[in-house]
């Protein structure tokens, strides 16, 4: 079974549904015994960083979370659910994360008459080895963003795509068994429920 984790905002329904279209198993998880209960676990997110790190605290996630990925279980981050992993994060006047990899989440310079959030269709650049979760989608294909910060990661050897905007940032990460996106799989039509199906196979 799936879980989706609720930290009391974020788009659980959309990402539920693609699951459930996909004929997954999957259950929307707000404690910590709900999320001991699943297989793999999927993180969604929009919102502020800071204020999704306080609605995982205050429902005592952070710990059975961060052992379901020392234990070796498929973790699936998309978007907020890609940044929360690193050091830290700008957003909100700057906070600590969740530290899992090493890197800072920066906004977007905005150079180049680029919009910041970046809102809308762009493509993922494949990285290194074929990240399984990209299995049957074709390199520089287009998902759906809606971000204004970017994640510079200092584990380059885990970017599993990479994406242009103003800067080149991780859009994509794969290490062992954590899988992160920036993009919106959920939202991504044909290639986003591809990418999700792979991870329910894994």
């Amino acid at each position: 079974m799936t879980g989706i984790i609720d930290y009391g905002s974020g788009n659980l329904r959309s990402v539920f549904n693609a699951f459930r279209y996909l004929g997954e198993d999957v259950a929307i998880c707000d404690s910590p015994d709900a999320l001991g209960a699943v297989d793999k676990i999927v993180l969604p997110g929009v919102g502020s960083s800071k204020d999704a790190l306080q609605g995982l605290s205050r429902r005592d996630l952070i710990a059975p979370l961060l052992r379901h990925i020392k234990d070796g279980r498929p973790f699936l981050g998309i978007c907020l659910g890609l940044q929360l992993l690193f050091d830290r994060s700008e957003e909100s006047g700057g906070c600590e994360c969740l530290g899992v990899v090493r890197g800072e989440v920066r906004l977007f310079p905005g150079e180049k008459g680029l919009k910041v959030p970046q809102i809308g269709w762009n493509t993922v650049r494949m990285k290194g080895e074929r990240c399984p979760v990209f299995k049957g989608i074709e390199d520089d294909s287009y998902f759906y963003f809606v971000h204004s910060y970017y994640c510079a990661n200092e584990e380059p050897e885990f970017t599993a795509g990479e994406t242009e905007y103003g800067v080149a940032y991780t859009s994509a990460f794969w290490k062992e068994n954590i899988y992160a996106v920036q993009f919106h799989p959920e939202r991504s039509q044909k290639n986003g429920l591809k990418l999700l199906e792979n991870f329910t196979r894994l």
